[in-house]
This record gives C-alpha cells, structure tokens and sequence, in this order.
C-alpha cells in the first residue's frame, strides 16, 4: 500500500510516485490538479484527472488497521489449534507447514499498523526503516509463497525431521535474499513518504526486485497448477484439503500482473493513456489491498480447511 504514499502536508503535489512517473512519460497528455485550480495543457489534449492519493490516504489507513486486527485473531486461533490438536494436522496440511505459514501472516500483520500511520500521518521514521519494513513485508509475502509451492509438490513437511528442518531453513533464506532489492529499491520521498520505488524503473535493484515477484506471484503458481493438472499424487492432495493454501496466489496475481503492467507502461511497450493515467493507480492499489487481505483469510480458511 505505501507504494502510493503521498506528501501530506502539500495538497498540490498530492500525487502517487507512479502517477508522477507516468505523467513524465505521458507527454502528449495535460494534467488538472483539482486542489490548487492549476491547469497544465498540452496542445489541445483534454486534462487528465488523477484523484487516487486522496482517496487512499483516507481509506488505507483504516483498511490496514481492521486486515491487521482480523489477521491477529486469525493467526491466534490458528496457532491454538496447532497447540492442542498437533496429531490433526497431516499432509497435505502438516503442522510443520501450516505453522510457518502462521509465522508468515503473522510477520506480515505485525508491519500493518507502522505502515498505516505513515500513509495517515506522513512517514517519520526515517529511511532506514522504510527500507527495513519493504525488507520484513517482501521476506514474510516471499516466504508464503514458497512454503505454499513446496507443500503443494513435496511430502517433505508430513514430519518435522532433519530433511525438513534444513528446507524450511534454506526457505527462508532464500526468501530473506530476494526480498533484499525490495529494500534496496525502496525510500522516503522528502522525509514523509515511504514508498515501494524510490529508483528508476530500469535500476538494477528494482529488476531483481520485480523479477522475484513475477517469479513468485505469477510463474510460481502457473507451473505448479499445471504440474497438479499432471500428477494424480498433487490431485489427491487438493481433494485432500492442499489447496487452501493457494488463496494466497488468488489474492497475490492480481498485484503480480499490476507490476507487469507498470513496468510495460513506464518501459512505453505499452502506449499510456489520459484514461491508463486516471485509473490504473486505482487498480494497482486494489490489487495490492486485495493481496493483503491474506494475512486475514489465510489463516482461518486454513483452520476450516482442516476443520472441514
């Protein structure tokens, strides 16, 4: 959601990072800012009217606090029910995987309420901890995916052994890796934004960092719904109660195929348009909120899932 963050005490330059970028690659477009009455055009262009900063700082903020408080009982309920029941948790959903899962919503959840009050009341902690909480958001979202992919194709999770402890390690470090460019890429925009991309659209780190979620949101899934499609093993599994675990990628491709779609029109390999420029942050930011919504109906759809 902070990908949007706005300057708060300057409602004439109250306007997402993105859509200023894509302003500056829409050149043959005029821009209407309705708070100051300032009409910049261009030839004969008609104004084009982006109102998405405004309503996302008042709408973010109390999104976030009600997803993290969901999130909290969610993932409470969850971890009781791994406590007092462990021998009801088996393969396709063990209690190794499901609590890591647990681990990761509940990680995800914890960074809701900094990142609301810096939408609402402009970023005051510095850019070392944007950076830091782009680093804790990525690692927890990489590291669901992950788990959710190897628990969909592998019986490595049916026991808590050696053979899974060193995955689970190598899991999380290599989510932990992935989520670096998130942080490297990200910063404060003068001191009170903190926001998902502070860098060019072609930095190296942004690159790496996009590459890691088409990878995860949308390869990841792709391959291993059509590897299920193949294997009667991974078929038994979803009939099993597997495929809750893949409302994760439900929520996440919406935001994935936001990214492609961002980085096609700031590249210009997709034309942009006086109606790309007034609507697509709005589409974005749903589709980022949608994603968020995991950490929210993940856990008690896991919990039905074995219930069930």
């Amino acid at each position: 959601p902070d990908a949007h963050t706005s300057h708060p005490q300057s409602p004439s330059v109250l306007e997402s990072q993105s859509s200023l970028d894509l302003l500056e690659i829409m050149g043959n477009f005029s821009y209407e800012d309705s708070d100051s009455n300032v009409t910049f055009l261009d030839y004969d262009a008609a104004p084009c009217h982006n109102h998405y900063c405004p309503l996302f700082q008042r709408v973010a903020p109390p999104f976030l606090a009600v997803t993290c408080a969901v999130a909290v009982l969610g993932t409470g309920a969850l971890l009781a029910a791994l406590a007092k029941r462990p021998q009801a948790w088996e393969w396709p959903q063990s209690r190794a995987l499901v609590a890591q899962l647990a681990l990761g919503t509940g990680l995800f959840a914890v960074l809701l309420p900094a990142v609301a009050a810096g939408i609402g009341q402009g970023w005051r902690l510095g850019t070392g901890l944007c950076r830091l909480t782009h680093l804790l958001w990525h690692w927890s979202l990489f590291a669901q995916a992950l788990l959710v992919g190897s628990g969909s194709c592998s019986s490595a999770w049916g026991r808590w052994d050696p053979r899974s402890r060193r995955l689970a390690v190598a899991l999380w470090a290599g989510a932990l890796l992935m989520a670096t460019p998130a942080a490297l890429a990200s910063g404060t925009v003068s001191d009170t934004g903190c926001v998902r991309r502070s860098v060019g659209i072609l930095s190296p780190a942004y690159l790496l960092h996009l590459s890691a979620c088409l990878g995860l949101l949308l390869l990841l899934p792709a391959g291993l719904l059509v590897a299920t499609l193949a294997v009667p093993r991974l078929r038994e599994s979803w009939r099993a109660g597997g495929g809750a675990g893949w409302l994760f990628f439900a929520l996440w491709a919406p935001y994935g195929v936001g990214l492609a779609v961002e980085f096609l029109l700031h590249t210009r390999l997709l034309e942009p348009t006086c109606g790309t420029f007034e609507r697509f942050d709005h589409a974005l930011g749903l589709s980022e909120g949608l994603g968020v919504l995991h950490c929210g109906l993940g856990p008690p759809v896991l919990l039905l899932a074995r219930l069930c």
